[in-house]
């Protein structure tokens, strides 16, 4: 019996890719659609920087889990053809893209109506980018990962930690649109189906069981790890949310705060669905 903590660099990895895709999405948009005065355009791209650094934690966590460094590009051997392959693919062309229209875009030396299908395709690689990891774990051969609840954790996520990102780089940048009031409710619908989505796998757990092990027994202290990160991700919300129904802006320093607790209830939960791996053994009793 583990916790998965031993898979601690798939953990940021993961969390960390997810959060910046949702996060991308969010400052995409805002620059589509709510940003239009010049110089705060310019403050936007410039905060997205943060994106990319994030990105860049993640795929060196990713590297680490390999072993050796030098067998990185192994991992792109079966494109196509691996599930892995596919996840590092996928991945890479997401922070390629994204990064090369950052970096011509805060050069000032982006067409405006290229950048705008340019922002369109990275969001859409951010999300094919989600799906691939997730296909990387719906394994026939591990029960407790092939079910919907391993892409519903990992889009959630992505909706629970990307709008929050979002928003504390939009703050950073000076942005007040009416539209980041819609942010918090994102996370927050993100949070209660997250809760319902770890009861419900709970529940299913004490139905799985191979024929030398029982899935419930994987992880005993499910029910209390999955409370730590629902009371992380809540307190997290309070953060962002009771300024505002005081009628003020939340301070950066309060978001980051926000964020990073956003950051360690994800790593905990993805720490419990790592340490939920179990093969069929011999027979599959549910």
């Amino acid at each position: 019996m583990g916790n998965g903590w031993h898979e601690w660099p798939l953990m940021i990895f993961t969390v960390l890719g997810q959060c910046v895709a949702g996060g991308f999405i969010v400052m995409a948009l805002a620059l589509l659609n709510g940003v239009d005065d010049r110089a705060q355009q310019k403050r936007v791209q410039w905060a997205m920087i943060v994106l990319w650094v994030l990105m860049g934690v993640g795929f060196i966590a990713s590297i680490l889990h390999l072993g050796s460094p030098l067998r990185a590009f192994n991992s792109l051997n079966r494109i196509g053809a691996s599930a892995l392959s596919n996840e590092i693919a996928s991945g890479s062309v997401f922070f390629a893209v994204g990064g090369f229209w950052w970096l011509i875009t805060v050069m000032g030396k982006m067409p405006a109506a290229l950048g705008k299908l340019w922002m369109i395709l990275t969001m859409v690689l951010g999300v094919f980018f989600v799906w691939m990891m997730c296909r990387v774990y719906l394994i026939d051969t591990v029960p407790t990962w092939y079910s919907v609840y391993t892409p519903l954790s990992f889009f959630l996520t992505m909706f629970i930690g990307g709008p929050l990102l979002g928003y504390l780089l939009l703050r950073a940048a000076g942005v007040t649109g009416w539209g980041m009031r819609l942010l918090p409710v994102i996370t927050l619908l993100g949070l209660i189906v997250s809760t319902v989505v770890v009861l419900l796998q709970g529940m299913e757990l004490a139905t799985i069981q191979s024929s030398i092990q029982q899935a419930s027994a994987l992880i005993p202290q499910y029910g209390t790890l999955m409370s730590w990160r629902l009371g992380l991700l809540v307190v997290a919300l309070v953060c962002w949310i009771v300024p505002q129904l005081k009628g003020r802006q939340p301070q950066v320093g309060l978001l980051t705060l926000a964020f990073v607790l956003v950051v360690a209830g994800e790593l905990i939960g993805r720490g419990v669905f790592y340490g939920l791996h179990m093969t069929v053994g011999m027979a599959i009793a549910s």
